[in-house]
């Protein structure tokens, strides 16, 4: 049984899950949680659909240590994207997401229009993988551009992935483009099923010196409740300027916090930073989402 009880069906890209709660990628790791806790993760699934970290055609070491630094109000990381590349991801983790008991939603990024396309084709090509989320922070080694920053860009890329692939897409965005707005309705012109928002902000932290970064990447990305004004703002517009759904995230660590994402226009909505403090945390904000809507089905676009 996946996330907190009383189930408030959710429709998501036609995908129906049990409710409108997933983790944000590389937030919550399933596999690691699994070897902890048994099989009473399974019965007692923190989401409803379970996004992977993202991968990268080939493996990743991920940023040097430090990693992460705890600011007032949320976490600044510099993780890196540390992944087995795609061939070491569909022959190890993926066959263990499989047995989780909710659809799967694979992150993929690339450092070209044609490496994401070819990253979203294999993964698509797996019955195990009901939806695709293409991670555009990344920048586009042919032009320079971050991919989703610019809505030319971004339209590239999924023009380039969607005739290889026919499961759902959902276009992570990135707050730090200069018209969000602008950005999914070129994703959702050029064939985007979704688009969720918002990822992490640009941040830095300086050591005990007061001089030198403490993070061994030099910056990172700050998430938390430090954002989640930032976050209700760019969903409400970003929900405001497309007709496809819209997941929400940013700083949701209550089921108020995400009953306002969807009160802004979000379909459904992501927990993220608040999994490293509760690893339970996405099953308690269904279940406060629950008791504070208690009249009001959730049920987005298909």
């Amino acid at each position: 049984m996946s996330a907190g009880a009383p189930s408030r069906t959710t429709t998501l890209c036609g995908v129906t899950l049990d409710g409108p709660v997933l983790n944000g990628s590389g937030t919550f790791d399933a596999i690691a949680a699994r070897r902890a806790f048994g099989d009473v993760l399974l019965e007692r699934f923190p989401f409803h659909a379970f996004v992977s970290k993202t991968i990268t055609a080939e493996p990743r070491q991920g940023n040097p240590p430090p990693r992460l630094w705890e600011t007032a109000a949320g976490l600044i990381n510099s993780i890196g994207l540390p992944n087995k590349g795609l061939e070491g991801f569909l022959a190890s983790d993926l066959p263990e997401l499989a047995e989780l008991p909710v659809p799967l939603v694979i992150s993929v990024m690339g450092f070209s229009r044609d490496e994401l396309a070819r990253l979203a084709a294999a993964v698509g090509e797996r019955e195990e993988v009901a939806m695709i989320e293409l991670n555009v922070s990344c920048p586009n080694v042919e032009t320079g551009l971050v991919m989703g920053a610019d809505p030319a860009e971004t339209a590239r890329a999924l023009e380039r992935v969607r005739p290889l692939c026919e499961r759902p897409l959902i276009v992570k965005l990135t707050p730090n483009a200069s018209d969000p707005p602008a950005v999914a309705r070129a994703a959702e012109e050029a064939g985007a099923d979704a688009v969720s928002l918002v990822n992490t902000l640009k941040g830095m932290a300086l050591g005990p010196d007061g001089r030198t970064p403490w993070l061994g990447g030099g910056t990172g990305g700050l998430s938390g409740p430090a954002i989640r004004a930032i976050a209700l703002q760019q969903v409400q517009s970003v929900a405001q300027a497309v007709g496809i759904p819209v997941i929400g995230m940013g700083g949701i660590a209550t089921g108020r916090h995400a009953a306002e994402l969807l009160a802004a226009g979000a379909t459904a909505i992501a927990v993220g930073t608040e999994s490293f403090r509760d690893p339970g945390a996405g099953r308690r904000v269904a279940a406060e989402l629950a008791a504070s809507l208690p009249e009001r089905a959730v049920a987005g676009r298909p």
